[in-house]
């Protein structure tokens, strides 16, 4: 059973975000296809190359989740987003994808759609799970090597804390070569209408089973439709 909720007070402050949740069961993860390498590779150095010229408020998904970071208490500036981080290791070095498959896909469609996204073992996730701003007390050693605080800081939580958000994703549920089934967290700025983010869910569950196989269902919260209880 899937039971993922938005918290209402998310809306007030955040306003019209929304979160795309793709369930994957029966996926092979592990080393990246080398089709795959040479796919992402290419569309890397060739961001890589656009950086050079561009300046960041020429990115829509970074400034308009910039914003969304202060509206919910955090300093973008000392708490990037993810998408943001991604972008800024790209334009100093754009170093090929390595490691298992499902990060380096979930990194590619941060990329291409300029928004956070986060990939979560389900195995490790304990009970419902919530997304709300967090506060002092919520932490996490995170994939950065660090520990993180999520004060003010939209973050998706379990029975046993927080484990992700669109600043860094938790090491507790990282998914690894022998993941075989996986939450995906997307998330929406407010640009996105509810048509343009179903497309894009849709679109991103293609390319993913395509690697990994098995079978995906997808959902997506908002406002109107805050949780799912299938």
């Amino acid at each position: 059973m899937l039971h993922i909720k938005a918290d209402e007070q998310l809306f007030t402050q955040a306003g019209d975000v929304k979160f795309g949740i793709i369930h994957y069961e029966g996926m092979e993860a592990g080393n990246i296809p080398s089709m795959l390498v040479g796919r992402l590779q290419l569309y890397i150095e060739n961001l890589h190359t656009e950086l050079q010229t561009k300046t960041w408020a020429e990115y829509t998904g970074i400034v308009a989740w910039r914003k969304i970071f202060k509206q919910t208490g955090a300093d973008p500036s000392r708490y990037r987003p993810s998408v943001e981080a991604l972008y800024r290791r790209i334009k100093k070095e754009p170093s090929a994808p390595t490691g298992n498959s499902a990060i380096a896909l979930n990194n590619f469609f941060s990329l291409q759609y300029e928004i956070p996204l986060g990939i979560y073992d389900a195995k490790t996730i304990k009970g419902d799970v919530l997304i709300k701003i967090g506060h002092d007390a919520d932490s996490y050693e995170g994939l950065n090597g660090r520990r993180n605080t999520l004060n003010g800081i939209i973050g998706t939580f379990d029975e046993d804390g927080p484990f992700g958000s669109p600043f860094v994703d938790s090491v507790r549920t990282s998914v690894h070569d022998e993941t075989k089934e996986a939450i995906q967290v997307v998330y929406f700025h407010h640009d996105h209408s509810i048509d343009q983010a179903r497309g894009m869910l849709e679109a991103i569950s293609k390319m993913f089973l395509q690697v990994h196989g098995g079978e995906s269902s997808i959902h997506l919260l908002s406002r109107e439709n805050p949780k799912i209880d299938k």
